[in-house]
């Protein structure tokens, strides 16, 4: 029987995190697995919960960009330090987001795509000797 290995897994079902961001502009989702590969959340960009804002608000991105979270952000405040192995983004991190993964202690980093604004964290990542990996 062929599976999908634990890195396809969790970089899936980050995809499917993604779908429930309100973000008209890039849908992010992540997902962490635990030293025993179990999900130990999942999570997507996007405004803290609870808050409303009008239609017009998704219309500027560049207005809009300082007030979101990113998928990464909200993952990370799901569990404890250490107690994630691999983190799973649709999306290579932004360098804030890696030096926050780095402090979290995760040790694997998979990713489908490369963001093109920022590409600190790759730097960051391979300083801090984190396994990354682009599916």
């Amino acid at each position: 029987m062929n599976r999908i290995s634990w890195n396809e897994y969790s970089l899936r079902l980050a995809e499917v995190a993604a779908l429930r961001s309100s973000d008209p502009f890039r849908q992010v989702g992540a997902c962490a697995l635990d030293h025993n590969n179990r999900v130990i959340g999942v999570a997507y960009n996007g405004l803290a919960a609870g808050k409303d804002v009008s239609e017009e608000f998704w219309h500027d991105r560049n207005k809009r960009r300082p007030f979101m979270i990113h998928a990464e952000t909200n993952l990370l405040s799901l569990f404890k330090r250490e107690e994630a192995r691999l983190i799973a983004c649709t999306l290579l991190p932004c360098s804030s987001c890696a030096r926050q993964i780095v402090a979290h202690g995760v040790n694997t980093v998979v990713y489908r795509t490369t963001y093109d604004r920022d590409n600190g964290a790759l730097e960051i990542f391979k300083f801090y000797n984190i396994e990354i990996i682009q599916l």
